[in-house]
């Protein structure tokens, strides 16, 4: 009698390596060149005396075109039925693998040069906080088919996998649109709130270091052009008073005119969607565009982001409390941007279709016990001692009157920003968030859902101990990781954090009780 026949199954075998696309290869050289471009310029100028300067600048162009050229000719990828794998390097290699499975947010960015050659840079978050450059994985020459389909089978788990991203997607169906609601999308009245953003004070500084490296790098005498003689013989010809006063009108004017233009090629077009899946979508950009998707599960809650001047003309903007987006990179650039600058009834809006509900945005926070207040007032006070001190040491010898002056002046709004301080200062909890808020330079509200609160920190200084208060701090895998209460009762903090989360503290309290006992 014969054995049965035993019919191993077929293994699946893994894609092949594939380069990034040929086009890459000129984004690569391009951006190298341009990223160079200080150094080329420098090396210009410091030649231009012996007349080396143009051999200088060509080597050195040449080592970035071949530095851009060995990037691409060592950079391989596939994407597998479970992993995203990226290997990379020449003299040290480097193979980082993501799997699938792992990945809670798909960024697709566009820059000028990649749209010039049709492809797009997809980075996948895995969960986890994305300070870190090992914390990501970046592809970057994807066409943008192949960036739509990745983005489609890794967040909506498509049974078709992410192999399917090679391949080119099938043609839309009509009633895939509809399957997208919309949350908000760019008015152009909200350009206005662009000069409150000070992003063009960043913008200035940047050029301003750039100016003062290459000068530096080159040995340039700034006296040489016209331009430059004349600024300095107004400057030595006008009085202090009006000098201030002019440098101060013309750095205004032009800080508002550069935060206009960031504003206007940061967010134009942007768009922001709820899919069917539910997954919210976010696509902006004039020059460069930006397309971030962030996994349902994954966003746990929003943060309104009140800046000072943005305040004051009644402006908010919104952000993602979700793992992993980047971080303290500033909301233009990173990824966690949920509304730009816009009034902030708007604001209040859109963090509720995002929350699902709206009473974080709109419910009403405890206040804080009055030795908060006083704590604000006490460093207030010690502040405005010491500033009227070094304005009146500086009017003694023979300073510039406008000096004293502008102390005292910042002596005087010391006062009411520490009410303000107090002022902004609350928390709650509301429908199944943990809802805080405090600052001044810049306000925020952060609603984050008390599911995703893994631990709670209680940190008291000796002086907050002298008052009776404690700060109670929210650690979670989201967002800033971790999110405060400052100066809460001490008799209310674990209270409140029990509250919070049943059951989290339990062991902790039976502990101190045993202990008491």
């Amino acid at each position: 009698m014969s054995e049965p026949l035993t019919v191993e199954p077929a293994t699946i075998a893994d894609p092949p390596w594939t380069r990034l696309n040929i086009r890459m290869l000129l984004v690569n050289v391009v951006g190298d060149v341009i990223r160079a471009a200080p150094a080329l310029l420098a090396l210009l100028l410091a030649g231009g005396r012996s007349g080396q300067g143009a051999v200088w600048s060509s080597v050195a162009a040449g080592i970035a075109v071949l530095a851009g050229t060995t990037r691409w000719a060592t950079t391989r990828y596939r994407i597998t039925g479970a992993q995203v794998q990226l290997r990379t390097g020449l003299l040290r290699r480097r193979r980082m693998t993501v799997p699938l499975d792992r990945v809670r947010t798909v960024d697709v960015q566009a820059t000028l040069m990649h749209r010039f050659v049709g492809l797009t840079r997809v980075r996948l978050g895995t969960g986890r906080s994305d300070n870190e450059k090992e914390r990501h994985l970046t592809l970057d020459g994807l066409s943008p088919e192949q960036a739509a389909r990745l983005r489609a089978d890794v967040l909506h788990r498509h049974p078709a996998g992410a192999e399917s991203a090679e391949a080119e997607p099938p043609a839309a169906s009509p009633a895939v649109p509809a399957q997208e609601v919309e949350l908000a999308r760019l008015d152009p009245a909200w350009i206005r709130y662009g000069p409150f953003t000070l992003t063009g004070f960043l913008t200035l500084l940047a050029v301003a270091g750039l100016a003062w490296r290459v000068i530096n790098e080159a040995h340039v005498n700034p006296d040489r052009y016209a331009a430059v003689r004349g600024v300095r013989n107004h400057v030595h010809d006008t009085s202090p008073v009006v000098l201030a006063v002019q440098a101060t009108l013309s750095l205004v004017v032009l800080v508002a005119i550069l935060s206009t233009a960031g504003y206007v090629l940061a967010f134009w077009g942007f768009r922001l969607t709820r899919t069917a899946e539910g997954t919210v979508h976010v696509s902006r950009g004039l020059l460069t565009t930006r397309a971030t998707t962030i996994e349902s599960r994954r966003l746990r809650g929003v943060e309104l982001s009140e800046p000072l001047l943005l305040r004051l003309v009644r402006g908010a903007r919104v952000i993602a409390v979700a793992t992993g987006l980047r971080v303290g990179r500033g909301a233009e650039r990173g990824g966690e941007i949920l509304l730009p600058p816009a009034p902030k009834a708007v604001a209040v809006d859109v963090a509720a279709a995002v929350c699902r509900t709206d009473q974080p945005g709109v419910a009403s926070l405890r206040p804080h016990p009055e030795a908060a207040q006083r704590r604000r007032f006490t460093r207030a006070g010690l502040a405005v001692v010491g500033v009227a001190a070094v304005a009146v040491a500086l009017a003694v010898q023979d300073a510039p009157a406008a000096v004293p002056l502008l102390l005292g002046l910042t002596a005087v709004a010391l006062v009411p920003v520490a009410f303000d301080r107090y002022r902004s200062l609350g928390h709650a909890l509301v429908a199944g968030f943990f809802v805080v808020r405090e600052g001044t330079i810049v306000r925020r509200r952060v609603a984050l859902e008390t599911e995703a609160i893994i631990g709670w920190n209680l940190r008291s200084s000796w002086f907050q101990r002298r008052a009776g208060v404690t700060t109670l701090v929210a650690t979670t895998a989201c967002g800033r990781q971790k999110y405060r209460a400052l100066d809460l009762s001490a008799a209310e903090a674990v209270p409140f954090a029990e509250t919070a989360t049943p059951g989290l503290l339990t062991p902790f309290l039976e502990t101190s009780d045993t202990a008491a006992g």
